[in-house]
């Protein structure tokens, strides 16, 4: 008997997806855990697999259409079968939902029933902007200054992907006397929108109030390049800091929860999101229970992380849950500036560009001098609900301690 294919929720915040690619064409026999498609989520491209068996009798959804959660996307059945009497089912759902005649592909039935697929992430091209690109070819065409609008894709679509940009000519966009800006609608992705409406949520629910002080980096800067000298795996700064804080935390665990509402939740578990700029937003990949690793350890879980996150590929464990994170601006070279708290965090420490810098320095017996020192702005966003000040500024008091004097980290 002929069945509805559902988009379901591929991530936790996912409302649609966007299909990609169709791995199965109409006529193809289809077999339980078989690859249907590639479905752009909020987050990431997700490789859709069959959880039932069957003849692929009708394709709802094409590439490059959407669908909202509980959406058909496609019919399976018998070869053969007659399935008039569905489409003219969902033709009607559509009609009831959208209150006029509307295309199949957007359908939205008032009941569905249909067991749930087995996902994978995927580093398939998401659409995004007028230019179809997968988010690693937009990254390339940025660092190597290749127009996209110029370019033709050989993906899904018409996509560019990333075979398209390495075999680009790398180019410096100069645009026509008189062009420099122009009217232009772009388009706002699933991702955008989540970005959006959490962001949103986050800064008129959350009381946010903000703490700022000076942080000397030479005694860290030291110990990371002592640590690699001896060692062949380069630490990295930002696996520092993560592991600093996570100590902090753990010292300071009203900073390391979250608002409940009726009540306030102190999280078990370290669990430390680094915001990772994307073609078309920003996610978090997490290191999880980051207060029992060693700097070592962080750096190696970042390595995969990272690159993950910028290729679309993060599944959404290694995303959701933050218990506090880390925005670091200081490579775009972003002296200070605040963030919005993102949930179920209550903190979220936002970190500058560490810069050599004159410093007045008062010794034992009272005198000054001048010294010259690498300083770095840290401002931590707390949720007045859960954080005092005196406990936010506690706790970067403590961060500060440790990264100026990294011994402090062991006692």
């Amino acid at each position: 008997m002929a069945e509805k294919v559902l988009m379901i929720a591929l991530s936790p915040t996912m409302e649609e997806g966007t299909i990609v690619k169709w791995e199965k064409k109409e006529g193809d026999q289809v077999a339980s855990g078989d690859l249907l498609c590639e479905v752009e989520t909020d987050k990431a491209t997700m490789e859709y697999e069959s959880s039932s068996e069957g003849t692929l009798l009708k394709v709802i959804v094409s590439e490059g259409g959407s669908a909202r959660v509980s959406d058909p996307i496609a019919i399976l059945g018998e070869k053969g079968e007659d399935i008039s009497s569905l489409m003219t089912e969902i033709d009607a759902a559509s009609k009831h939902a959208a209150g006029a005649p509307a295309d199949a592909a957007s359908a939205a039935p008032e009941s569905v029933s249909s067991s749930a697929p087995v996902v994978h992430a995927h580093s398939g091209p998401p659409s995004g902007g007028l230019t179809k690109a997968s988010p690693l070819a937009r990254n390339m065409a940025a660092e190597r200054g290749i127009d996209l609008s110029a370019m033709k894709g050989t993906g899904p679509g018409g996509r560019i992907v990333k075979r398209d940009i390495e075999t680009a000519p790398s180019q410096k966009v100069v645009p026509a006397e008189g062009s420099l800006l122009i009217d232009e609608i772009v388009p706002v992705t699933g991702k955008r929108k989540v970005i959006a409406q959490r962001l949103t949520e986050s800064m008129f629910q959350a009381p946010h109030y903000y703490l700022t002080l000076s942080i000397a980096m030479d005694g860290m800067i030291t110990a990371r390049t002592a640590l690699n000298a001896r060692s062949e795996e380069k630490v990295s700064l930002n696996a520092y800091i993560m592991r600093f804080a996570a100590e902090a935390l753990k010292r300071h665990p009203m900073v390391n929860a979250g608002w409940k509402g009726e009540t306030i939740q102190k999280f078990g578990s370290v669990d430390i999101g680094l915001a990772v700029a994307v073609a078309d937003g920003l996610i978090t990949p997490i290191v999880r229970n980051c207060g029992n690793k060693g700097i070592q350890s962080v750096e190696r879980e970042l390595k995969v992380l990272i690159p993950k996150a910028r290729e679309g590929k993060l599944l959404p464990e290694e995303y959701s849950g933050a218990t506090f994170t880390i925005t670091n601006l200081g490579s775009f070279g972003i002296e200070e500036f605040t963030a919005i708290i993102n949930p179920p965090g209550s903190a979220i420490l936002a970190l500058g560009k560490a810069q050599k810098q004159a410093v007045v320095v008062t010794a034992r017996d009272g005198t000054d001098s001048t010294e010259i020192r690498t300083m770095m702005k840290a401002t931590l966003s707390c949720d007045h609900r859960v954080i005092d000040g005196a406990t936010g500024a506690a706790f970067l008091a403590t961060l500060k301690a440790m990264i100026e004097n990294p011994i402090e980290a062991l006692y």
